[in-house]
């Protein structure tokens, strides 16, 4: 005995639908492993994050909540909603893959970066020297850590590039979705 659910064709909107929300849900869960990883690097790896890297890490802070949202919040959303959310944290996330390109041409001294991580300088007072040691600045040129001749900011590259393409696949697999799936 078949049941309708086991009738249903592959394609149908229902399936394409749940495709998308589990697409944006693994793209949720590789972003917070990745904010994670670099936190974990920084409190218990000892690695200092550079201007850069800091920055960088803006599109998790952005891009986390509005996925979470739109995870959480599926099957209440309206589809344009939906698809909207999902082009946002792309967004998000393709400018986070620009900083990491960015940061990764610096470290490969490719172009210059910022000058208040890459060396170019500022006057300094001598009451800055007193307190010299107080606060570690980190060149944005210098690489920390490298594994397969691959930074942390290209491997941040690469990620973010991932979460944009998982992102768009999302999108595009819900633009049918309608009220099939509510």
């Amino acid at each position: 005995m078949t049941t309708a659910a086991h009738d249903a064709p592959i394609t149908s909107h229902g399936l394409l639908n749940d495709r998308g929300r589990l697409l944006a849900g693994l793209a949720f869960i590789l972003g917070l492993a990745t904010i994670l990883g670099a936190w974990g690097s920084q409190i218990f790896g000892g690695l200092v994050p550079c201007e850069l890297c800091l920055e960088q890490r803006l599109a998790y802070y952005w891009g986390l909540p509005v996925l979470a949202l739109v995870v959480i919040l599926w099957n209440r959303l309206p589809n344009p909603a939906r698809i909207v959310g999902l082009l946002i944290g792309a967004g998000i996330f393709t400018w986070g893959t620009y900083m990491a390109v960015y940061h990764t041409g610096v470290e490969m001294k490719l172009w210059q970066g910022p000058t208040a991580c890459s060396g170019t300088g500022v006057s300094i007072s001598f009451e800055d020297l007193n307190n010299i040691n107080a606060t570690r600045v980190v060149p944005c040129d210098a690489i920390q850590f490298e594994l397969f001749g691959i930074t942390l900011a290209g491997y941040n590259a690469i990620i973010s590039a991932i979460i944009v393409v998982t992102l768009l696949v999302a999108a595009y697999l819900s633009r049918g979705a309608g009220a099939s799936s509510r």
